[in-house]
Formats: structure tokens, sequence, C-alpha cells
């Protein structure tokens, strides 16, 4: 027996017992214990086996930083791989299994790698799995593959939801300890809205470890005292099970609340987990501190334990952690533990104080060994001695538990996510946050403050001031006289123990030991970078919280510098692990992505059309009638018809961004490769947007509706890259231009209206002249409707080379609007058309889409060599389109292609040869990018990237297609099929 429950004291609910198991093993724990503290209280300290060396692991700490108790919770869908006996409450029915190791914890193979460690050192991999060639994908990835990761997860699917939520605050308090408290107590008090977030299953933090008193009331009293006002206060939210993953730009915080994970069987009708977006206009960060371990032999042992979380399990959790108990410390806080281990009545062996001439007040009956270290632990699966070193003599104490306490390292993770770096101080023997950060203020021991009266003073001191700038009026906020608190003074850190003779870990997790780092030094990987990854320390699901700060100072004595000079690896988002269901949300099987429909989707259902699903819209792919026995039977006539009659088009998709202040003409300009300046009121152009390297990004139409007033339209699938795109260029490129940008593609119902007789159709619902005359071709402007009740936006534009209009007008008034057009234009043959015929109709024309639009290709390339300004002084892309590679005639260019026999056909993605050439890489002329059969043609047609493509019209040449092995002789041409002299365009 050696950790075991006390028969009094705790915060747990002794009255409630509840069942759960370990390995299969059935134990008992109470309500309120953690799954760490039950298997303590079972004694069960033997939780899990290393990754590398296999070694017998017990539980180090008792909060996020764990490296050693992950576990495998649940069963089936719910199974959860990683997850923290620290962080995991305990309910009735919990299932849980340790990881890495077989066939059983107890007996595991994989401890015969302990005995072969002298030959898996920092960076073996990379050594040995060079040679020979062959064992690569034979021995060593299989291998490497299925040694890698740490528990298993389950391949049934996941019963439960997950959900994503903002939340919008004055002041968020992270972290709910002593400063926090009181930070969000002075600003609640005050009436700003506060979010106050820990991650723990209650607030409280530290004082729920604590003996002292304030003002006369226990440190558990005080904070259900004050979380009881607090929850009290309608502008107060207090989040536990949260935890604060992230600090993006805006002052947005990534959090992550676990919901119902400490329930067996979670409520159908709520998520397990919660992720939410937090925007506050101040923040107080008041995470602590986390405790440092000491490098020394056998530091691994099950039994050997962070002092502060061995306080935690005594005070908080009512276990003692052994029989024969020591304390190794390097500062004051190990005799806050000494005190309260003999207070509960457990047998203190000895307090070993590395500092030779402290003179700290024990009053307490332990032996205290000052000026001395601990050397080595010794045990398998439980501890049962320590070599203690002064002077260069040993000596051996029989413990079953050891306390260590290295100093503290203030936790200032979500403080350097934005790229601040951490600075190293020698008085306080850590990385601090930088300074300088707006709105963001840290509180408590997380910017060095010492002790439970100094926290509480700074956290309402703090919240004040944040609330105050907001225009808030501070209530005063006093907290009783402190006692019992030990102050401890920052610890002189100790990174080299003498007399080891046992691995010494620094990384728990990833098995990096003190030799590793100076292994990493002597081969020239002393870069904490280059050393993160070369020893894998500070790497995995643990990112250093226990070892970074260890690691900096070993290798900085090893390379005979300061920790400063050494510096940090970078601080990123995640601090601990986020599900991918939190991530995720509800966005998954059918809600992987939501149905977006057009406003003019129930218009296209009434009219019979079969949808598709092309980026996140439902689009009209075709509208079949009676008799037509497939698809390209209605499409065939869908595009003979627009070409006889007219033809109703849902063009609704397209992007459209409003762009509007005095500078948007010259924002226009610097965008689009051609001239936007001096488009005059009441047009529209084609423009090409190009990227830094010169390639086309996107083109579309822009309209000047007035002098200052713009309207774009996008590609349907780059219609958020576009949007974004602007954006940048507006806050990042050019601020100094008076430019304001909305997207506004939900806002409109488009439709196109094409064929020779889309005038007299639209002409019935139009109140103004829209002949030829008035409105000549790439018009644009706002009309009034059905006599004057209603204003829609109207361009004359063309995708199908006909005579066409497009129609903008309200998103609620589109179905009404097309429905209008399509009793108009009953008596001239109007018919719905889909997607479909619009890309037949747009191929017969020549039009290019994204399938030439690919990424690769200039504007000369598709023969718009006059769309790139010269005149301008410059856009984007006009450097580097002026490449010397970018004009060579040999690039690929657009062409069209057609089979020389009518009644044969090709596909997309053939690829074109000379007439005789054999169909290898070497002869590979180009591809086709689109095809589809032409009515009007007669023939399957296509355009193509073919090299040296404008100069070769007419010439014969094979299309191949290596996938299905068809040849096909073909031809290529013009790619503008229809009306090459554009005479359709103009009538």
């Amino acid at each position: 027996m050696t950790s075991y429950r006390l028969a009094t004291g705790g915060l747990i609910n002794r009255q409630t017992l509840l069942s759960f198991s370990f390995d299969g093993k059935r134990m008992l724990g109470l309500e309120g214990d953690s799954l760490a503290s039950a298997l303590l209280a079972n004694s069960q300290l033997l939780v899990g086996r290393s990754f590398k060396y296999h070694r017998p692991r017990g539980i180090l700490t008792a909060g996020a930083a764990e490296p050693n108790a992950l576990m495998t919770i649940g069963q089936g869908g719910r199974t959860e791989p990683n997850t923290r006996a620290t962080m995991q409450e305990l309910y009735e029915g919990l299932v849980a299994k340790s990881q890495s190791r077989w066939p059983s914890l107890e007996f595991d193979i994989g401890a015969l790698n302990n005995m072969l460690s002298p030959f898996l050192g920092a960076g073996f991999y990379y050594k040995t799995f060079m040679w020979p060639a062959a064992f690569w994908e034979k021995i060593y990835e299989p291998f490497i593959r299925k040694a890698a990761g740490l528990g298993k997860v389950s391949y049934e699917a996941d019963p439960d939801s997950y959900e994503k939520c903002w939340a919008h605050c004055d002041l968020l308090v992270i972290g709910s300890g002593p400063s926090g408290l009181a930070a969000a107590l002075s600003a609640g008090r005050s009436g700003a809205r506060v979010i106050l977030v820990d991650e723990h299953s209650a607030a409280g933090g530290s004082l729920l470890s604590e003996t002292a008193t304030i003002g006369g009331d226990t440190a558990a009293q005080f904070v259900a005292e004050t979380v009881a006002e607090l929850a009290s206060l309608s502008n107060v939210q207090i989040l536990t099970r949260t935890t604060v993953f992230g600090w993006y730009d805006g002052k947005v915080f990534g959090a992550v609340e676990r919901v119902r994970k400490h329930f067996g069987d979670p409520l159908a009708a709520m998520p397990v987990e919660r992720l939410w977006r937090i925007v506050a206009k101040k923040a107080i960060l008041a995470s602590g501190a986390e405790e440092r371990p000491l490098v020394f032999g056998g530091n691994d042992v099950p039994g050997v334990m962070m002092a502060s979380a061995m306080r935690t399990y005594l005070n908080r959790y009512g276990i003692a952690p052994g029989k024969q108990v020591a304390i190794f410390t390097t500062n004051d806080s190990g005799y806050a533990l000494a005190r309260d281990l003999e207070a509960a009545g457990v047998h203190l062996v000895a307090v070993i104080d590395s500092r030779p001439d402290e003179s700290f007040a024990y009053s307490g009956r332990a032996r205290v060994i000052r000026g001395a270290v601990v050397s080595d632990a010794k045990g398998g699966k439980a501890l049962s001695s320590i070599s203690v070193w002064k002077n260069g003599n040993i000596e051996t104490l029989k413990v079953d538990a050891l306390a260590m306490s290295g100093g503290f390292s203030p936790i200032i993770h979500l403080a350097c996510h934005r790229g601040g770096k951490p600075v190293w101080s020698d008085e306080q023997a850590g990385f601090l946050a930088p300074a300088g950060f707006n709105g963001f203020e840290l509180v408590g021991a997380v910017n060095t403050m010492a002790g439970i009266a100094a926290c509480l003073a700074e956290g309402v001191a703090r919240g004040a001031a944040c609330v105050e700038t907001l225009g808030f009026a501070p209530t005063p906020t006093t907290f009783g006289k402190v006692e019992g608190d030990i102050v401890a003074s920052p610890a002189k850190p100790i990174w080299n123990i003498p007399g080891i003779k046992g691995k010494a870990f620094v990384d728990y997790q990833n098995d990096v030991h003190r030799k590793d780092l100076g292994l990493a030094v002597q081969e020239g990987y002393g870069h904490v970078e280059l050393a993160k990854r070369y020893t894998t320390n500070g790497m995995a699901t643990d990112q250093g919280k226990l070892s970074n700060v260890n690691a900096i100072g070993l290798l900085a004595e090893a390379r005979g510098v300061s920790p400063a000079e050494v510096g940090t690896t970078t601080f990123r988002p995640f601090y601990t692990p986020v599900s991918f269901g939190a991530l995720t949300g509800t966005s998954y099987g059918k809600h992987f992505q939501p149905v977006r429909k057009s406003p003019l989707h129930g218009w296209a259902t009434k009219n019979g059309a079969k949808f598709v699903e092309t980026g996140l819209w439902y689009r009209s792919s075709w509208f079949p009638r009676a008799g037509e026995t497939g698809w390209r039977e209605s499409v065939d006539r869908e595009v003979l018809n627009v070409r006889k009659n007219a033809g109703l088009c849902d063009v609704s998709m397209l992007g459209k961004i409003e762009i509007c202040g005095k500078d948007a003409g010259e924002f226009l300009n610097r965008i689009y490769s051609n001239a936007f300046l001096k488009l005059p009121v009441g047009k529209a152009r084609y423009g090409l947007m190009l990227r830094e390297d010169g390639m086309i990004y996107d083109d579309g139409t822009t309209s000047r509706l007035s002098d200052q007033h713009f309207f774009m339209t996008t590609t349907t699938a780059y219609a958020a890259g576009v949007m974004n795109h602007l954006e940048f260029c507006s806050q990042a490129l050019w601020p100094d231009l008076d430019v304001l940008l909305a997207s506004s593609t939900d806002q409109w119902a488009q439709m196109a209206i094409a064929g020779p007789k889309a005038r007299m159709i639209l002409q019935a619902i139009v109140d103004e002249d829209i002949s030829n005359e008035a409105f000549p071709f790439l018009g644009a402007k706002e009309v009034p409707l059905f006599g004057g009740q209603l204003y829609g936006r109207l361009f004359r534009i063309s995708f199908s080379g006909e005579l066409a209009f497009e129609l903008a007008v309200p998103a609620g008034y589109g179905q009404s609007v097309a429905d209008a057009l399509m009793k108009a234009g009953k008596e001239h043959g109007i018919q719905p058309y889909g997607v479909e015929a619009l890309s037949v109709l747009r191929i017969e024309k020549g039009h290019v889409t994204h399938n030439e639009i690919n990424g690769t290709v200039v504007p000369a390339d598709l023969g718009f060599g006059k769309v790139v300004s010269a005149a301008k002084a410059d856009f984007i892309g006009k450097a580097m389109v002026a490449r010397e590679g970018l004009a060579d005639p040999n690039r690929l260019q657009l062409v069209g292609v057609i089979p020389l026999d009518p009644k044969t056909s090709f596909r997309t993605g053939s690829h074109i040869l000379e007439r005789h050439a054999a169909a290898t890489l070497e002869n590979d002329q180009g591809y086709v990018s689109s095809s589809a059969y032409s009515p009007h043609v007669a023939s399957t047609i296509g355009l193509a990237l073919v090299k040296r493509g404008s100069e070769r019209h007419g010439e014969e040449v094979m299309i191949w297609n290596g996938v299905r092995n068809e040849y096909t002789p073909g031809r290529l041409c013009n790619p503008v099929f229809v009306d090459p002299a554009n005479e359709k365009l103009h009538v």
C-alpha cells in the first residue's frame, strides 16, 4: 500500500461512490475525483509506459501539463485516446485504459527497449534508418508507422454532437485562481460584461489546494462565496471546463468547453464539446505558473511527483501520496507541502533543500538536509528509495513518494501566440512575456506575483483599470487578511545535478533525457529549434509545458551561454490538444457544408430542374421535359433554344462585391491588369485579376454604377478568395486609399436572359428604353421595373455570345421576377437553361473559365495580351508577368479543337499529340481543358491549351486519353466556334 485516501479532508463528496474500471480492473472513487486522484486513491501508481523506452510511468502533475497519465477513455464511438487522467473528471461507469504497452501494463515487452537505450539516443533514427536503402519500405517504414502515435482511435462513428458559437465581452479573464477571481469580481461589480474562463471543473485554481485563510474563511470557502457572487451578476458569465487555446487578431480568443465530457452517457440534445470564439475589448491572462521538475536520475519512477500536484491531491482530493514521503526543493514552496503533509498525519522523512544558506522558518518534525540534492530515485513500478548527494557523499533514504519543486515557469504561451518572444529573467529564473501588449494584461503568478495577498490585490487593480478605460466606474473591492500563506521567493535553478547514475529525464512524454541534449549540442544541433527536432524534446501533445525551460537550461550550460541566448521554441496554438469534433462542430456527414440555395432555387425547382453541387451552391444543371430520354437531349434543346429564341439562367451564384469610396477607381486600377480608372459611369468592363507572380487569378466584369460605386462579379468558386484578396490589398498594401468593400452575393438574385429575343422579353418589365442605341453592349445601370414598383441592376453582358442581359434584383424578389419574365417570354419561346447548357454555350463562343484559368496561365496564353495595360504605372502582377519565360512561344496557348469525324468524340483532360507521334510524355503538346457536344456545330468541340497554339490553327493532331486508351484524330482551330465577328452581341 502506497498512496491512499485519507479518512478526512478534501473537497470531494464522500457520500457518493462512483464505480469505474482501469485496464479491466473495477475500482471505486468519489464524486469530485479526477481519474488521476481516483487511481491514486486505489494505490494505482503505475498508469502508463513511456513512448520510446516503455519505462513504467506514474502520475506526475494534477493539471493540463501531465505528460505520463495519458488514457484512452470510453468505448466504441466514444473512445478518446490521449486523455489526461489529471483533467478527466470521474463519473459512474467510466472505462479507462492505459496506453503504449503490450500485452499489458504490468508486463510490457516493449520494456526491452530500455535495455537497448545506449543505441537509441538522440537522432538514432536519422543515423539508423538510412541503410540499407531497401529496408526503408520493407522494414523501417512499416515499423515506424506501427510504433507512431500514442493511443488508438476507434473506427466507429462518434455518436455525440459538437457545436460552435461566438461570445462578446468587455473583459475576458483567463484563469480563475486568486488573481483571476479578483479581477473578474472587480470588473463585474462595475457593470462591465465579463467572461471568466477556467480549464478545470471548478473555479478557484490554486486556492482549491490551499490551507491558508482569507478574511477568516478557508480558501475553499472564499472561492465558493466569490463564485456565488459572480454567478449572481447578470453581466458575468463563468465558463469552467473551458480551455483558451489560442489568441488571434482583433482580440479574438479560441476556447473549447468540455460540456458533457464528465458524463458517461451524454444527452443527445446537448453537445459534448463547444468551440467558443470570444471577442473581447480587453483581456486578462491569469494562467498562473507551472512548477518545474528537477532533472535527476530516476525522476520518472512512479511515486515521484510535482510538489504542487502532491499538495493538490492531499488538500483537494484527500489523498496521501505515500507512507514515507520526501520533498526535494529549490525554493520555499516545498515547505508549504511539508506543513500540509504533517498536518494530515503523513510521515515526512526529509526535506532536501538545494540551498545551503537558506533559513526558512520550518518548525515541522521532518529532517531538513540543506545544500543537498536528490541524485537518483530507485524503484521499478513504484519508488523504493532515493539517493541524497551532499558534498560528494551519498545517503540513501527509504521512501515511497517524492515531491520535487524546481521553481516555477509563468504560463505565458497565450501571450506569445501572435509573435511575441519570451524574455529570460535571471531574477525570476524563468521566461517572461514580452512587454507592450495592447489591451491584454498579465496578472498574478504569470506576471511573477508571489503569494495569495499580492495576487488578489493585483487582480483587483488590473480588473478595475481595464474596465475603467472602457468607461465603467470601478467599485472598491477589498478582501480580508491572508494568513497561513507561504510566499516563495524565486528559485535558483539547478540544471545539472551532480552524482547522477540513472537516466535523468527532461521530457517525460518523449523519453528525452539529459544526455540527449548534451549529444545534440555535441553533434551541432544546439540551436533550440534544431535540438527540439533532433531530440523530440517538447513535441507531441506536451509541447514542452514541463520540459522546455529545463531543456533550454541544459542547452545553455552545454553551450556555455545564458538561457536568454538560447531562447525558446515558437509558441503557437494549440496550447492543449483540441479534438477534431470541436473544430468540426456540426459540419460533418451531410452537414459537412451547408446546403446553399440560390434565391431562384424555388423557381428552378418549379420548372423541373435537376441540381448539381457546384462549390457551396446547389445549381440547376438542366431542365428535362416529358419525352426526353437523357440529359444530353435536354441540354441540346436548351442550347438550340437560346440561339434561336431566348433562355433564362440563374447566375445568382456569381460572387458579387460592392466597391465604394473616392479612391475606388484607383483601387481597381491596381487590382486589374487592364484600365479601370476612367471607366465611365453606366458601363461594365471585363477585367483580369493577376497574382503577384503574373498568373491569372480570376476574371469577371466590373460595372461603374456611380462615380464612387463599382459592382464586381467574380467566379462562383472564387468569391470568398477574391473578397479576401481585396481586403488584404485594401488593409495591408494600400491602407491610404479611401475604399470600402462589402460582399453582396447573397443580397441579389441575378438572372441571365440570353438569345435574339431577349430584349423583347426584358422590355416587358423594364420601364426604360433598352434598345441598342439607348443601352449598348457593356451598358450597366439601375432600372425601374413593373412601373417603378421595384428597382434592379441591369447589365448588358453575355457569356453565350448572343444578345444577352443580366438582371439583378433584391434576393427576396428573385422568384417572382423570374416568373414574370417566363410569362412575358412565353410567346417568344423562352425556356430555362442550366449550367450544362451554359457550359456548351460558352465553349461554342470560346469563353474561358477556371478550367483554363488554372493558376498556370498568363493573359497572353489565352489571347488576352491586350488586356494587360502597358500605360498603367503599376498593378498587381505587372513586374512578374513581364518575365522572359512567360513570353516563351512554346508556352501552352488557347486553341479550339474538333474531331476530324463529327461522329467521334473526346473527353476533357485528353492530351494533344502530333498526328503520328507516339503517346509519350516527351511528345505531349498540351491538353483539352474543356469539351462538350455542340448541337450548333453538330460535333464534339473543345478548348485546349497547346504549345504554340495560336500558330497552329488548322493542324491535324491526335487527341489521346491514356486512362481510357482512346485515340481521336482531330484538328486545332480558332477557339470561337460561333459568331467569331461578335455581330450578335451588338444587335
